[in-house]
């Protein structure tokens, strides 16, 4: 083609290929639902694998595949509290140890603990 025959057509936005002559790979369609009501279907390869959830298309809930297995349940660790995270570091007798060390120092007046001036007034 010449340079004219191309003039003023919008070679960037429209595509001259066709779909004629092409054979697309074997498709299935899957139907999800949400919890909202909405079901809608997503076309995948039949060699793909189908996940169990999707998004969906009309308000972005997760969407369960219909007729299907539900997604697989995550194995979650325990939470790990502070008391935990110190079992691990100490053993219940050296604890003891350190609380009696530290009681011990209080008691005895030899640290210095600032008084917030609020706390200073006098009670009328």
């Amino acid at each position: 083609m010449s340079e004219r025959a191309l003039r003023g057509t919008r070679l960037v936005v429209t595509s001259y290929e066709t779909d004629r002559g092409i054979d697309l790979a074997p498709r299935q369609a899957v139907e999800y639902a949400c919890p909202n009501g909405h079901r809608f279907e997503m076309p995948f390869s039949v060699e793909a694998e189908i996940p169990p959830e999707w998004e969906c298309k009309a308000c972005g809930a997760v969407a369960l595949l219909v007729d299907g297995d539900g997604p697989e349940e995550k194995k979650g660790k325990p939470a790990r509290t502070h008391w935990d995270m110190l079992m691990e570091r100490r053993t219940r007798e050296e604890l003891e140890e350190v609380l009696a060390e530290r009681l011990a120092v209080l008691r005895s007046g030899a640290m210095n603990i600032a008084v917030h001036p609020r706390d200073n007034r006098k009670s009328a």
